[in-house]
């Protein structure tokens, strides 16, 4: 079952023509994560100052949020599972080895 999220930017995407083929919704990501971390360093004057997230910051990370559903939606996965199976793999992980990285 598709989350109610993904559903919502489906309708929306749907209601206003943005249907792109998958690469373009994944580029799209990309340049979302490009501005946000644009943010992140404008925002800290490049890592002199302690960051601290303002309006701008939302709404990057919104525009990320949005793009990584589109990509999702095009390819028919469904997030909330998605985020059970990386938290599941992460707490594998940790039990294993006491961190969570691949280590590869």
């Amino acid at each position: 079952m598709t989350p109610e999220i993904q559903k919502k930017v489906a309708a929306f995407v749907g209601k206003h023509g943005m249907e792109n083929p998958l690469p373009i919704h994944l580029l799209d990501l990309h340049s979302e994560l490009g501005e946000l971390s644009k943010e992140l360093l404008k925002s800290s004057a490049y890592g002199l100052t302690s960051f601290t997230p303002g309006a701008r910051w939302h709404d990057e990370l919104g525009d990320v949020l949005f793009s990584l559903i589109c990509v999702a939606n095009s390819t028919g996965v469904d997030l909330e599972h998605a985020l059970d199976m990386a938290m599941q793999k992460y707490a594998s992980r940790i039990a294993r080895k006491g961190d969570p990285g691949s280590g590869e």
